[in-house]
């Protein structure tokens, strides 16, 4: 594609915008006149180019299929675009995944953060003094890297030492400590942010909450792992982009920030709720979704309790979730329910495997 057109808005090069955070950052970017965007995704069963469908002919997005471990192709697009930051979405996310293939996560959290940091560095030292100091390195990163809480434990902070508990995990604390390292040995202006679990639109359905959703609209089983009381933090997907966009735009750098949606959740709770809202948007006669709920062997490794102590962003950069965990899952729920097209096309074979090796097989 052509480069963007200058204007008065900043350009950010997003990596894995094709997937569930990052296509709703870059849709959220575009509407709210955020920043031109560059999005290189190397589409992935996760990434969806139909998430980005309604920009396709906005001059000031451009989409490039691509690997962040192409230092090649990373550094051309440095060069080509000239971005005021670098966003990095891309990852490989699912747990269940990085037990079964475990390079995977290797490959793409650990040495393809290696490669974009170090493009990024060799194109932000070339810099002039004014537009080096603008620039900015941002990593998005999970609270699983910090292991697994009791449910008396105090919430995650960002000083909380790491403890990651499955290959997942790992890879993402070992991306966390690469950025780190390159604002402390290069100076190169990086910041993190760890999230708690995120939901919302365009989510692929593997996932809990779309997974279940999906799964009861068609009358299948709702496999809960274990006996169904690991807690998570749920937070809203656009109020996950707001706080992106914050750090980015206003973060401290070489700092880290947890991005939370104060709202802890038992698995069980949030199947049910998930159902109680079928009932009343898809009800059927004489059926309760919750009849579905079936209890299947736990995955190795499984996380307790994840909780998100996020009032270091909301005190020094004044941000806080607009969603709360009912008024966010109803939403959800809603937009899968109207978007049945969306959701027919990520009925793939390799999907349908994935879903029957994972869940219908125990």
């Amino acid at each position: 594609m052509s480069n963007v057109p200058k204007n008065d808005l900043p350009t950010l090069l997003v990596t894995g915008g094709a997937g569930f955070i990052g296509a709703n950052f870059v849709l959220q970017a575009r509407k709210n006149h955020w920043a031109n965007i560059i999005n290189l995704d190397k589409l992935t069963y996760a990434s969806n180019l139909q998430n980005l469908a309604e920009l396709q002919d906005d001059p000031n997005y451009a989409f490039i299929q691509g690997d962040i471990g192409n230092f090649e192709l990373v550094s051309y697009l440095l060069e080509k675009y000239q971005p005021d930051a670098v966003i990095n979405f891309a990852s490989e996310t699912h747990v269940d995944r990085s037990i079964l293939t475990p390079i995977n996560f290797i490959q793409t959290n650990v040495l393809g953060t290696f490669h974009l940091l170090e493009a990024s560095k060799v194109y932000w030292q070339k810099l002039k003094s004014e537009k080096q100091e603008k620039f900015r390195f941002l990593h998005i990163s999970t609270d699983e890297v910090y292991g697994s809480l009791n449910p008396e434990d105090p919430a995650f902070r960002e000083d909380t030492p790491y403890a990651p508990n499955s290959p997942y995990a790992a890879s993402k604390a070992s991306a966390d400590h690469l950025v780190r390292s390159y604002y402390h040995t290069y100076n190169l202006p990086t910041l993190t942010t760890n999230c708690s679990n995120n939901y919302g639109p365009l989510q692929f359905p593997e996932k809990l909450i779309p997974l279940m959703i999906l799964n009861a609209v068609n009358g299948k089983p709702l496999p809960i792992y274990g006996d169904g009381q690991n807690i998570r933090d749920w937070l809203y997907v656009s109020d996950h982009c707001d706080a992106i966009y914050l750090v980015v735009k206003e973060g401290k750098i070489g700092e880290s920030y947890n991005v939370g949606g104060l709202n802890e959740q038992t698995n069980l709770v949030v199947v049910n709720k998930i159902c109680e809202i079928l009932d009343t948007l898809a009800p059927k006669e004489n059926f309760q979704y919750s009849s579905l709920i079936t209890f299947i062997k736990d995955r190795p490794g499984h996380d307790r309790r994840y909780a998100i102590d996020c009032s270091k962003i909301t005190k020094e950069l004044g941000w806080q979730p607009k969603e709360n965990f009912d008024s966010g899952l109803l939403k959800t729920v809603q937009w899968y329910l109207d978007n049945s097209a969306w959701v027919e096309s990520i009925f793939t074979g390799e999907y349908k495997n994935w879903i029957q090796k994972n869940y219908e097989s125990r």
